[in-house]
């Protein structure tokens, strides 16, 4: 079939996202809100997977980085070392004429309050001057709201990190280098959230600080710091590794655990910010970006950010962030390498990459427009449906529920006994779910002694079916899955 235009591509998913449970406004029934989003059972299913392989990823199968959970809330003199209170902003106008509020560099992508997929023009209305729009959410904790008791919810989850390093370092057992990762909500009061969930007021993020080694302390230690070229070899980290590259490193370890999760390299571009793009303390930052249906946007930013962070909290605290480095008998300040992702972004690009129709013939030999998102059997928010052929044999009903039993403990399963099987496929489809368990008169054995306790394993992909031994479904299916 041909593919649909981006606009109506994005309606669709838009739509299925609201059909199948994946994605609602957050408080719908009121009018809704603009810029925050609800996940439904299948939307926070495929959410929790992804957090989980990320995290996985990071601290699970690594030695070298260790875990954090921070409070949304911390000290405002925390945002003023970082420089959020003083320059987190965007430029701001408004219309005179439809009263409306924009940014000022994106007057022509306001999104339409009714359909969230599309963007529409604004007014020709005279506009006031661009002036600066703090992005950050002001709050008060305590009873009495004054400008003593101000706070402000985060705006990133960097923050925090840098400043509990010290105190990671020390309960870890961490050498530098290292890093501390971290998934958790961060709140930005954007002027025009835009394009469904991918520019949102309310979103999480999955960011890690790996700490290194000053470049002239890599010198001191191993006598010349590394130098990156096409040959260099990434795969295993050296202690003469500069920050140039260790950034390199974590760019492809980043793209490639990307394609772990299903989005293949081809979906994805590296942007290498020009020198007059970079934030003044950043010496490289590398933004990955997924080709979106409304253009190739940032999913994650690799920043090499220097020691900025860790020296702004150790001159507005008065507390020391250096370390002691027993290898070169020295101390300083660690720079940082920050891998900073958006979840709610990454879900998005997973919807809009595992979107597909075809077209099919039904049992009845007619024609239908078949959805399905093939999500990675990773991520898929169920693994595997599972169907007594017919509801009303109680000996298959009482075999399928066996198998859910059997399968439950180790991967999401869904039982479904209602309708025609084809329909039941079609539904599990939609919802992305890779395997399909059948479950038969051949499993009963009516078939011959050679079937018995056999079920049919349907590919979500293929549609192709093969019996397998219910003895060995289980690792079958988590073989796949993990």
């Amino acid at each position: 079939m041909a593919a649909p235009k981006t606009n109506e591509f994005m309606e669709k998913v838009v739509s299925l996202c609201k059909r199948r449970g994946f994605i609602f406004q957050s408080s719908e029934i009121y009018g809704g809100i603009n810029g925050f989003w609800d996940y439904g059972p299948l939307g926070a299913e495929l959410k929790r997977n992804v957090k989980d392989l990320w995290w996985r990823s990071m601290t699970r199968l690594r030695d070298d980085i260790a875990g954090l959970e921070a409070t949304i809330i911390m000290h405002p003199k925390i945002w003023e070392a970082s420089g959020h209170v003083a320059t987190f902003t965007d430029p701001m106008i408004d219309c005179k004429t439809c009263k409306g509020r924009f940014r000022a560099d994106q007057i022509n992508e306001i999104p339409c309050p009714q359909r969230p997929s599309k963007t529409v023009s604004e007014c020709a209305g005279e506009k006031t001057e661009p002036r600066p729009f703090n992005l950050m959410f002001k709050t008060h904790v305590g009873p009495v709201e004054s400008d003593e008791n101000a706070a402000y919810l985060r705006p990133e989850t960097a923050q925090a990190i840098f400043a509990q390093f010290k105190n990671v370092l020390e309960v870890s057992r961490q050498k530098v280098p290292f890093g501390i990762a971290q998934i958790g909500k961060a709140f930005r009061n954007e002027v025009t959230p835009r394009n469904f969930t991918f520019r949102s007021r309310e979103f999480e993020q999955m960011e890690l600080e790996f700490f290194i080694r000053p470049d002239d302390a890599v010198a001191k230690l191993a006598g010349a710091v590394a130098k990156l070229d096409a040959g260099t070899n990434l795969s295993e980290p050296k202690t003469d590794w500069g920050w140039e590259v260790w950034h390199k490193y974590w760019v492809e370890q980043r793209l490639s655990w990307y394609e772990s999760i299903g989005l293949p390299r081809t979906s994805l571009e590296e942007y290498w910010q020009r020198k007059d793009e970079l934030a003044h303390y950043a010496k490289a930052t590398v933004d990955i970006l997924y080709k979106f249906p409304f253009g190739a946007q940032e999913l994650e930013g690799i920043a090499a950010r220097g020691d900025f962070d860790l020296t702004q909290h150790q001159k507005h605290s008065g507390k020391s962030m250096e370390y002691f480095d027993e290898e070169t008998k020295s101390r300083y300040v660690p720079h940082v390498i920050e891998p900073s992702a958006g979840v709610d972004r990454l879900i998005l690009a997973l919807l809009c990459n595992a979107y597909h129709e075809e077209e099919v013939v039904d049992e009845k030999g007619n024609k239908e427009v078949r959805v399905v998102l093939r999500f990675h059997p990773r991520v898929a928010p169920v693994k595997a449906g599972v169907f007594p052929l017919l509801k009303n044999k109680p000996d298959l009903v009482r075999k399928a529920l066996e198998v859910r039993d059997l399968l439950r403990p180790h991967m999401n399963v869904f039982y479904d006994e209602a309708g025609a099987i084809g329909r039941r496929y079609r539904r599990q489809d939609e919802a992305g779910t890779p395997f399909g368990v059948t479950i038969d008169f051949e499993t009963l054995g009516e078939a011959g002694p050679g079937m018995a306790d056999t079920v049919t394993l349907r590919h979500r992909d293929s549609m192709l079916q093969e019996r397998v031994p219910i003895s060995d479904l289980a690792a079958r299916l988590l073989d796949q899955v993990r």
